[in-house]
């Protein structure tokens, strides 16, 4: 078994070779989320100030690229001087790329020499920490546990990122192992990165497991991200941080070179302030990989989707969307009010609504896929550490074992509960297994989504994708009420989440979810929606909500 390095000597060593860069993460890599709570006693430090991007799309950015009025590298250190300003408090970028400003440079001489190589071209892109990159910067999932590793390629989604032109601007913070660590955490919080606050309302959490993703793109640090999803784990922060967040159908976006929990589930996915930006980075990220089984799934696409060519502000008109009303409303009436509102903006815009529409089982699934994931979980994350480099733990058993030693910096605040229920599970051989996976598939498809779906002739289903955001709280951990992501979690479906408002100053998200690979129908539902009742604000860095009526 590997000895376990010191994390402090480790962290110190991180921050001398990243130098300047790793400077608004050098106080998070302590673990002390407390401090940043402390501080976070009113506005954010810039708040009052205009930024010169604020809220810019991918295609103004290109419009200003094409006309000179902006350059590659000077967007670039634009986006890393508001990082420097904002981070500190925020948490939410673990460390920027040492080689941005190079990679924006060469793009700029790419588009002087008449080479432009689509929507994404000389754009900064932030990546969460679990997807690998084969540079100078690290892929950790957040633990001080892999901060001496090296990968040995890149992620398959970052080599189409680089093929597509973007600048690769740093790694966002996470919900530490993509928050399948221990039942009572904390949201954002990782041993790496400390806690990362939601940036409407400081004392909130920015939900996870793509928490980083999440703050960056809402507060202009970034212009998209991409975040990855098992399940929630990108509408759930994208709903919570006000934004557009997609979680494609799995095997349609490769995870070579991503941080397993479960192959079944997992997915990288666009998270951005518009349908119409989702839409084009969906483009670029989606693609077949042979060294992912996932992508030889039936139905998968085999040439390249247009997907920001299928949003039709029109596309309301005649479609038939279902409610599950029964499973997905009640346990938040602020949700609730802003979810029936939206229901009359698809009404106005010529949408027949059935409800209720009850997705059969989708009460029923969360045993069964607890059962998948922590047998997954082992297995797949096993095979991953061992294909790492340089030193760190190269197995669960290992990992745990790490926590174990450091646990003064990687638990301070809760365990790892989950790390020793996967680790006592067994192979993927296993009956338990074979059972609960069959028993997953069948309930959240074919007699669950594609069910209500088939009954009902539906083009989507429609939900809050959760109430708002939560206090964070250290000691006890999440406290969120419900949400709508799991039907399609486990059954590999694509869903999507688009702002719908606010209460009490706190974004709230209206999921579209549907069947295997209806991504184009699902983004076009939402642009209509988003184009209809624009509900996108940015966040104002308050203190802490302002509990009035209304």
């Amino acid at each position: 078994m590997a000895s376990p390095r010191n994390p402090l000597q480790t962290a110190l060593t991180r921050r001398a070779l990243l130098g300047a860069g790793m400077a608004t993460t050098a106080m998070a890599v302590t673990g002390r989320a407390g401090e940043a709570l402390a501080q976070a006693s009113g506005p954010g430090p810039d708040a009052g100030s205009a930024f010169a991007l604020e809220e810019a799309t991918l295609a103004e950015l290109q419009r200003r690229l094409r006309t000179g009025e902006e350059t590659s590298r000077g967007l670039t250190e634009k986006y890393l001087a508001r990082i420097g300003v904002l981070d500190p408090r925020l948490r939410c970028v673990l460390e920027t790329n040492p080689e941005a400003l190079a990679q924006a440079e060469a793009r700029d001489r790419e588009r002087k020499a008449g080479a432009e190589l689509g929507p994404l071209h000389g754009i900064r892109v932030l990546l969460k920490d679990n997807i690998a990159t084969r540079d100078r910067m690290h892929t950790t999932a957040g633990s001080l546990a892999l901060v001496e590793s090296t990968v040995p390629a890149d992620a398959f989604v970052v080599t189409r990122l680089r093929a597509a032109g973007a600048v690769l601007l740093g790694k966002a913070t996470l919900s530490e192992w993509a928050n399948f660590r221990s039942d009572p955490s904390s949201s954002g919080w990782s041993g790496r990165g400390g806690q990362c606050l939601n940036p409407y309302v400081l004392d909130r959490s920015p939900s996870g497991s793509s928490s980083g993703s999440a703050v960056a793109v809402a507060t202009n640090l970034c212009t998209v991200a991409v975040g990855t999803e098992t399940d929630g784990s990108i509408v759930s922060p994208s709903a919570a941080n006000g934004l557009v967040g997609l979680k494609p159908t799995v095997g349609l976006v490769s995870r070579s070179g991503i941080v397993p929990i479960a192959h079944t589930q997992d997915t990288a996915g666009p998270m951005t302030r518009t349908v119409r930006d989702a839409a084009l980075l969906l483009a670029v990220l989606a693609a077949g990989d042979p060294a992912d089984p996932a992508s030889a799934r039936p139905g998968a696409p085999r040439t390249p989707v247009d997907y920001a060519g299928a949003l039709d502000p029109g596309a309301l008109r005649g479609a038939r969307i279902g409610v599950p009303r029964p499973e997905f409303f009640g346990y938040s009436p602020a949700a609730d009010a802003l979810a029936e509102e939206a229901l009359g903006v698809l009404r106005d815009a010529g949408a027949t609504l059935i409800d209720p529409a009850p997705v059969p089982n989708a009460n029923h699934l969360g045993e069964p896929e607890l059962e998948v994931l922590l047998y997954e979980f082992k297995a797949d994350l096993d095979v991953y550490l061992r294909g790492l480099g340089g030193s760190g733990p190269r197995s669960l058993e290992e990992l745990i074992a790490f926590n174990r030693t450091n646990a003064s910096v990687e638990m301070p605040y809760f365990g790892q509960e989950t790390f020793l229920k996967a680790q006592a599970k067994g192979p993927l051989t296993d009956a338990a297994y074979r059972k609960a996976l069959a028993t997953c598939r069948r309930l959240s498809t074919r007699e669950g989504i594609d069910a209500v779906m088939n009954r009902h002739r539906l083009d989507a289903l429609v939900a809050p994708t959760q109430g708002p955001a939560w206090l964070i709280d250290l000691v006890n951990g999440d406290s969120a009420a419900g949400g709508s992501s799991r039907p399609a979690a486990v059954a590999g479906y694509p869903s999507i989440t688009v702002p719908v408002g606010q209460a009490h100053g706190l974004p709230v998200g209206l999921s579209f979810f549907g069947r295997a690979f209806s991504e184009a129908r699902l983004l076009a539902l939402a642009y209509a929606f988003e184009q209809a009742a624009p509900h996108r604000q940015p966040p104002r860095f308050l203190a802490t909500a302002p509990l009035t009526a209304g």
